[in-house]
């Protein structure tokens, strides 16, 4: 048992060291390096990725591992907790050939600057060739990773969000069908037009200092992080004190950049308030895709589009904006950032309409891993079901199917749990508001009280827990989607 742990404690720190290597290599192939470039890297990470194989299936490392599985009720919460999921990695990565998980990380290291390319030329067809393979090997994962009670479409869920199954989300969705689509319909019948100072022309210097002005409302301490542009906003992280966010600047749509930072901030509050005992560990970071998303979207719509909070910021914003917004009221401009309308891009959705953007990508990822739709009927099919579920159809491919950069990374599974988060949300905002008048702490000027609650209950477990374990000691009960629906019309009725 003493030789297990020491050891399991020496290897774990090439595991965390070569974390950080891909963590800083990903970072710098997302912001900085030119597209060229990427193709010529992404050899390198396939043969980096060998030695993430190689140092997870090291078989001292794997017996270590099993002994201390055996006895991890003899350690502390927080590392027997790391040594279950560490077991199960283990036996997962097993599964996978080597060839096979090397061959994936360098194709999908190509595949991103062509998604990118495809993207701004409208052009799925080029983008198509890397998609299929990799549906193919997420397919094979399906087959390699399967269980008794895990199997098929479950086997990525279950990799984003632990112990989230089909049958779970199918219940989630089928809630927000019965409930919120109906009341979306009414609310999206009749839309004001956008006003003509929404789509003026914005200064993206100024944007880029206003969203800086908005990482010190959110308390994001900038000597432990950075903001950089990629084509889509994103948060990387390596423990407490290396967070980062990038943003996305468009100078006809200055909103897109403002609610960008603020929900890659929510991202990296959650990274920063991590117990920092956590750090150097494997127990850091966030417990989960849908326990992060939750707060990325709290802080984004919950608190972001609150009348409270820009009352205290909506002045600052007219500063920087002064010819554009000076004739403008908070009012309009409230009313502008929380209106509903059926949308073609999920990242520029609102607050309403989001989660059905996502039941769509669902629903597609189920019939491309049961193989009843295939890759290259994907730009039609999309088209088709946008129509039913929005009542208007795409007008090409990059307001379409290639809108997302998920699929090149072979994130399926993913997309889920981005409505489970803003679900999440909704449940967390019922329960901090019997704590605390959430809306009067913004009056301060910052989230400063909005941060102490969810970092003591939420941020401070990192991945030391499973989510749902997180969940229950932060409302005292389980998932409940009603949260979720019964806010949205509660907001959207007035």
């Amino acid at each position: 048992m003493k030789q297990a742990l020491e050891f399991y404690l020496e290897h774990r720190k090439k595991i965390v060291a070569q974390n950080y290597v891909n963590f800083v290599i990903s970072w710098d192939m997302q912001t900085d390096a030119a597209e060229n470039s990427v193709v010529a890297d992404s050899e390198q990470m396939g043969v980096l990725s060998q030695y993430d194989y190689e140092l997870a299936t090291n078989p001292q490392f794997e017996q270590a591992v099993a002994t201390l599985y055996q006895h991890r009720d003899e350690l502390d919460d927080v590392l027997a907790h790391e040594i279950e999921v560490m077991y199960k990695n283990i036996s997962d990565t097993k599964k996978i050939p080597m060839e096979e998980y090397a061959a994936f990380s360098e194709l999908t290291s190509k595949a991103y600057p062509i998604y990118v390319r495809a993207k701004r030329e409208n052009n799925f067809e080029l983008f198509r060739p890397y998609l299929e393979k990799i549906v193919e090997f997420c397919k094979k994962q399906t087959v390699w990773l399967a269980t008794d009670t895990v199997k098929g479409y479950d086997v990525l869920l279950d990799m984003y969000e632990p112990r989230y199954t089909q049958a779970k989300y199918d219940k989630f969705f089928n809630t927000l069908k019965e409930r919120l689509v109906p009341f979306v319909a009414q609310v999206t019948a009749n839309v004001e037009p956008v006003p003509a100072w929404a789509t003026a022309k914005y200064d993206v210097n100024k944007q880029k200092e206003f969203c800086e002005y908005l990482r010190d409302v959110m308390c994001f301490d900038k000597s432990r992080g950075i903001m950089k542009e990629s084509e889509h906003p994103f948060t990387s992280g390596f423990g407490t004190d290396d967070v980062r966010i990038t943003n996305h600047y468009h100078e006809d749509n200055f909103i897109s950049s403002i609610f960008s930072a603020i929900h890659e901030c929510g991202h990296a509050t959650y990274e920063q308030n991590c117990d920092k005992s956590l750090n150097g560990t494997l127990s850091g970071g966030g417990a989960s895709l849908g326990l992060h998303e939750s707060q990325s979207r709290f802080y984004e719509n919950v608190i972001g589009r609150s009348e409270a909070f820009w009352a205290v910021h909506y002045p600052v914003l007219q500063q920087y904006f002064p010819e554009q917004l000076g004739q403008v009221s908070l009012s309009e401009f409230m009313a502008y950032v929380n209106r509903a309308e059926r949308s073609f891009v999920r990242t520029e959705a609102d607050e309403l309409t989001y989660a059905l953007h996502v039941m769509l990508r669902y629903e597609i990822e189920q019939k491309l891993m049961d193989g009843s739709l295939a890759v290259a009927d994907l730009p039609t099919y999309w088209k088709e079901k946008f129509t039913e579920y929005f009542g208007i159809t795409p007008p090409d491919d990059t307001l379409g199917v290639l809108q997302d950069v998920h699929w090149a990374y072979g994130n399926f599974g993913y997309f889920p749990t981005y409505a489970l988060g803003s679900a999440i949300a909704s449940q967390l905002y019922h329960h901090m508001s019997k704590d605390f008048d959430v809306e009067q702490s913004l009056a301060s000027g910052t989230t400063k009280q909005v941060n102490v609650w969810l970092t003591e209950k939420i941020h401070k477990y990192g991945s030391s827990k499973y989510p749902d374990e997180i969940l229950r000691l932060a409302t005292g009960e389980d998932f409940d989607a009603n949260y979720y629906v019964d806010y949205l019309i509660a907001k959207y009725s007035k």
